[in-house]
């Protein structure tokens, strides 16, 4: 089985897209523990970049290798065409972060939290209050605004998070577990806003550990296991990697089912359910070579499915069923 696909063009003229976040043999150990083990990563640029894995995966510690919280023990990483060793200035110039845990102060209003993130980068006096008026709005936070943040439901102070970090205009977004806590309606508010970050040129580098999110958002994702990365791909790459994937033709005809299985190849017989099974990706090609043999034969089954892997059978295919989070969370949020 191969352990990764090869990075795809993100250009119309075919040459790769530039890189946004790469990263070289990246490793880094606390004691004996390896978390992180010489990664490669490569994000082009205006796309939306998925590290998943489990807790203690690693995931948060490469976050914080790439925004220059922490230093790395070896390899190379550049963001937005910075060195995070040589020039960590630059860096966090051109990023923002948001992590698992909310930078919210609770203590202060929403519309307080974004006048100081606005001191913090220093704009002038209007610039602070249109910026902050602005991004409230967009995030549907007007209403709350002049309430104590710690009032606020959990996605609310995830909106209020993710403004917060856009005060600066990053061009590249880590989300470190942006969704964690929150419910599915909450979770997938937040799936269209990493949308709409990313429809306006946004880099957006997100873990998760939730299989659904990276197949939803991501246009590619790295499956990182014991500090390793055990894959990467877009997800249908990565569901293509494991073997599985079948289409299951049910006849209602006996003869019918007979011809059926001598024209076509590697199939499992049910002779029970005049069933049969071919291996199939799932791809339309596949789709047609297999209607295309029936037709040459006259031959028309009586019910055709196809059975896809989704990201969980990937996920434990590559992991050896290493456990993620299996359900959305309850937690109340708006």
């Amino acid at each position: 089985m191969p352990s990764s696909v090869m990075p795809t063009s993100n250009r119309r003229d075919g040459r790769p897209a530039p890189a946004a976040v790469s990263a070289v043999g990246l490793r880094k150990s606390y004691g004996d523990k390896v978390v992180l083990d010489g990664i490669d990563l490569h994000v082009p640029a205006g796309s939306v970049f998925a590290l998943l894995g489990p807790n203690g995966a690693g995931k948060t510690t490469a976050v914080k290798i790439l925004s220059t919280l922490i230093a790395a023990d070896g390899g190379q990483a550049q963001v937005a065409g910075h060195d995070v060793a040589a020039a960590p200035d630059g860096v966090r110039a051109a990023i923002g972060v948001t992590g698992q845990f909310s930078a919210v102060d609770g203590l202060i209003t929403g519309e307080e939290n974004m006048l100081l993130m606005a001191d913090l980068h220093h704009l002038s006096r209007g610039e602070r209050r249109r910026t902050a008026a602005e991004l409230l709005e967009r995030f549907d936070l007007v209403d709350a605004a002049r309430k104590p943040a710690a009032t606020y439901s959990g996605g609310m102070k995830r909106r209020l998070d993710i403004a917060m970090t856009l005060v600066g205009n990053p061009r590249i977004i880590f989300l470190d577990e942006p969704t964690t806590g929150l419910d599915p309606r909450a979770r997938h508010t937040m799936w269209q806003i990493i949308r709409e970050l990313v429809s306006d040129g946004v880099t957006v580098f997100l873990t998760t550990q939730y299989l659904d999110e990276a197949d939803e958002l991501a246009d590619r994702i790295a499956v990182l296991n014991d500090g390793r990365i055990a894959a990467e791909g877009s997800a249908d790459e990565l569901k293509r990697l494991i073997p599985g994937g079948h289409v299951r033709l049910r006849f209602t005809d006996p003869a019918g089912y007979q011809r059926a299985a001598s024209a076509l190849r590697e199939t499992t017989r049910d002779d029970e359910s005049l069933a049969l099974q071919i291996p199939s990706d799932g791809s339309q090609r596949e789709l047609r070579s297999i209607l295309d043999r029936l037709d040459a034969a006259g031959i028309e089954a009586d019910e055709l499915t196809v059975h896809t892997l989704d990201l969980d059978d990937v996920f434990f295919a590559l992991t050896g069923g290493a456990a993620l989070v299996p359900d959305q969370p309850k937690e109340n949020a708006r």
